[in-house]
């Protein structure tokens, strides 16, 4: 085992740096983004109306994050497997979970005013590196049965 640790101690590196880059985005998530919710979210939300928002600059907001936190995470998937197909693969996901989850935040925001916890989760899932925590077991596993 440690032969293999120091075998992959450049890969192991790259990825534990990728790591520190989620932590970053995460402690300083107020000073970068504009998001109303991180403060409303964090409060008894259940008994409040939604927070006032500006559209366009929760927009980019979002949009940063989830592309920050996408490129982050292509970056730990290609390093991790060394696959052009796979880090293809995941882009192309990437891209429709960008449409699906933004459509779907946006029309609850607008249409849905007691959707609070539908918003939450839909809103977990642009904010936080979520899919790449999904899509590393599912790679290993998938290589590893292409090897039997």
């Amino acid at each position: 085992m440690l032969n293999s640790l120091l075998k992959h101690k450049i890969k192991i590196l790259i990825a534990f740096l990728i790591i520190v880059c989620f932590v970053i985005i995460r402690v300083f998530e107020v000073q970068l983004f504009y998001d109303p919710f991180l403060i409303y979210f964090e409060s008894d939300f259940k008994n409040h109306p939604m927070p006032q928002v500006d559209a366009f600059n929760l927009f980019y907001g979002l949009l940063l994050r989830y592309f920050l936190n996408t490129i982050l995470s292509l970056m730990l998937i290609y390093t991790l497997f060394r696959d052009r197909e796979i880090l293809k693969f995941s882009t192309i996901i990437y891209g429709f979970f960008l449409l699906l989850l933004f459509g779907m935040f946006f029309i609850i925001l607008n249409y849905f005013p007691d959707g609070n916890w539908l918003l939450f989760y839909v809103r977990r899932f642009i904010i936080q590196p979520i899919f790449v925590l999904l899509f590393i077991p599912a790679f290993y596993y998938q290589q590893q049965n292409l090897k039997k």
